[in-house]
């Protein structure tokens, strides 16, 4: 089965995105924060990322930097979902090794098509 790990300090977002994958197939993770996104990830490396931009602790930006930088960091599609929505963020985000970009608030069918865009059928 495909596994997600859903990195938002906001558990609404992490309840909603979390339903969202479970009916894409998705076996699912949350982390509230950066930093227990990464030790998710140091237990059990994920196929895909959703990333929220701005939490406590430690940013999406600082997330994903570490991430690549870790054993195996470079396998899983990183999707960023933030309320930034300029280019200069765009671009921040994918420089730091995003491979997609979805705006809040998302719905089903966006997610699922930024998912079929980054291989998730």
């Amino acid at each position: 089965m495909k596994t997600c790990l859903v990195v938002d300090d906001s558990k609404v977002i992490r309840k909603v995105s979390r339903h969202i994958l479970e009916t894409l197939g998705f076996a699912v993770e949350e982390a509230e924060n950066g930093k227990l996104g990464l030790e998710a990830c140091d237990t059990a490396m994920p196929d895909v990322i959703l990333l929220d931009w701005n939490m406590p602790v430690m940013t999406g930006i600082e997330f994903i930097s570490h991430l690549r930088k870790s054993p195996g960091g470079d396998k899983p599609k990183v999707v960023f979902c933030t309320t930034e929505n300029d280019v200069s963020h765009i671009r921040e985000a994918i420089s730091a090794g995003a491979d997609e970009y979805v705006m809040k608030p998302f719905d089903h069918e966006t997610l699922q098509i930024k998912l079929q865009l980054v291989g998730f059928p």
